[in-house]
């Protein structure tokens, strides 16, 4: 009987050492760091725990399944992953890369959308960084859903996709980043700007549009304020606004765009853009305006000039009252883009 008791107290023993020595081995393989080359892996949506780490085990990124499996069995707190593009550093634990799924800590890439970028230049920008495919860009950018409480007139979201820089996932495309640009714009309508707009008795369209215009003529900030001047003084006197980016955003409308700025048919083209042609404004904004254009349309120069030209030499322009000063400073900017020509 004690042969016995003694015999199964061993057997216990052995039993006991065997499985510590499991239990240890499990954790040193849980916080033993594993080289792998990184690659980035993608956890889909609905996978299962198993389905992850054995993801995880073909990879690379870990050694050992069950371990893992172990410990999220034990430690239900920790087993929810997350879906998404992840890239483990190597060398890395098993602990490490559950820390990493548990807290979602996904790969993102970067867009700059910059200033004066019109609709095509962003769906062209969103296209060559394939988050989606051209129709779908196209189509977010037509949802004014997303814009129509603040500008009913809108016919897409031109002018309300904010020049920004955005971080986003390989899950996320064309509605979700445009999305973001709209609730960006929407962040730079502070109370103060809101009521400005009240103040000049005009509707978030009307300013919106004009900010266009100023961010695809200035170059300089300090003339932001002035360039928008003239453009207003010049609707007080029911003159053409006479902007040249107006016929060119006509031509690209019409997918006519041939580059040549010089190109009379564009000057002349019957569009309610091309101001050229129309008197007023046009009918809707023509580019992405940063913060800086849309205050100049809100705080434009307290001047009385009616024509601008640049001076072709450093993004400055000529500010004249009368035709005549124009056409002089016409000529003078002609004359310079020649000797640059001739230099060339």
């Amino acid at each position: 009987m004690k042969r016995l008791l003694k015999t199964s107290v061993l057997s216990i023993l052995i039993l006991l050492a065997i499985a510590s020595a499991i239990v240890f081995w499990g954790y040193k393989q849980l916080i033993k760091p594993n080289n792998h080359s990184q690659v980035i892996i993608t956890i889909e949506v609905g996978m299962s725990r198993r389905a992850i780490v054995d993801l995880l085990v073909k990879q690379g990124i870990v050694s050992s399944s069950w371990p893992l499996l172990v410990y999220l069995r034990l430690n239900p707190e920790k087993s929810k992953l997350q879906a998404g593009d992840y890239l483990f550093e190597s060398p890395i634990t098993p602990l490490e890369v559950i820390a990493k799924l548990n807290q979602g800590l996904v790969v993102t890439q970067q867009i700059t959308i910059p200033e004066g970028y019109d609709k095509f230049d962003i769906i062209q920008a969103l296209t060559d960084a394939q988050i989606d495919s051209q129709k779908e860009i196209e189509k977010a950018i037509a949802n004014i859903d997303l814009i129509k409480d603040l500008d009913p007139e809108a016919k897409d979201l031109e002018g309300y996709l904010f020049p920004d820089t955005y971080t986003y996932t390989r899950q996320q495309k064309a509605p979700q980043i445009i999305a973001a640009m709209v609730k960006r714009f929407r962040q730079t309508l502070t109370p103060e700007r809101q009521e400005r707009i009240k103040a000049r008795g005009m509707t978030l369209h009307q300013v919106i549009t004009m900010a266009s215009l100023v961010e695809k003529e200035a170059k300089i900030n300090e003339e932001r304020p002035t360039i928008a001047a003239v453009f207003y003084n010049r609707l007080k006197r029911e003159m053409r606004l006479d902007c040249d980016p107006t016929f060119i955003y006509a031509a690209k409308v019409a997918k006519e765009w041939d580059g040549q700025v010089n190109n009379p048919i564009h000057r002349k083209r019957e569009s309610p853009y091309n101001t050229y042609y129309i008197t007023g404004l046009p009918i809707g904004p023509i580019a992405s305006s940063g913060l800086k254009s849309i205050d100049a349309a809100l705080y434009p120069s307290e001047v009385d000039y009616l024509y601008f030209v640049a001076n072709g030499v450093d993004g400055h322009h000529n500010f004249s009252r009368t035709e005549s000063e124009h056409l002089t400073a016409v000529a003078a900017y002609r004359r310079q883009k020649k000797q640059q020509n001739q230099g060339n």
